[in-house]
């Protein structure tokens, strides 16, 4: 399944939702695990040399996401809210504090079960209307759905079976 998207008329936040393959507690464990993050996120030609996350209230997400061309954007965010495995909030570390930053924001994401597989829904808010028109400008939805349809494929080497030695 693609990725739907909403962008609020009314409200300064984007609403992403896709539906995966995978029962709760395996995408629960693909977005909440520094080692799974590194494998996935960003779009093909992406690379993560730095992914550290301690998910907790409170706890940290340190992110080096590295594009095809070189490029290195750094993130900080905080965890605000940790509800394994149906809900996780996180932030810019210096939301408040970001002056005219117009792409400090902050996402949550749910997970619910289908019965074997999972909706996940990213409602990502930003702190005005121009932040999220900026956001959306510069085109922040597409690194989000080619981290997921590369999420779609790692789920599946997740939740293989081992390969099993011959006797």
């Amino acid at each position: 399944m693609s990725m739907y998207t909403e962008i609020s008329r009314d409200e300064p936040m984007i609403v992403m939702t896709r539906v995966y393959d995978a029962p709760c507690d395996l995408v629960w464990e693909a977005i909440t695990q520094a080692a799974h993050v590194r494998r996935w996120w960003g779009g093909p030609g992406f690379s993560n040399p730095v992914c550290e996350m301690d998910v907790r209230v409170g706890g940290s997400w340190t992110h080096v996401m590295r594009f095809p061309d070189g490029t290195e954007l750094d993130l900080d965010f905080v965890f605000l809210e940790v509800e394994k495995p149906r809900r996780l909030v996180w932030q810019h570390r210096d939301y408040e504090g970001r002056g005219d930053d117009k792409t400090a924001s902050r996402m949550t994401v749910t997970l619910e079960d289908l019965g074997g597989k999972t909706r996940w829904t990213l409602v990502t808010r930003f702190r005005s209307m121009q932040g999220r028109d900026a956001a959306v400008e510069f085109g922040f939805t597409r690194p989000i759905e080619a981290s997921n349809d590369r999420l779609t494929g790692y789920l599946k080497e997740m939740a293989a079976p081992a390969a099993q030695p011959n006797p």
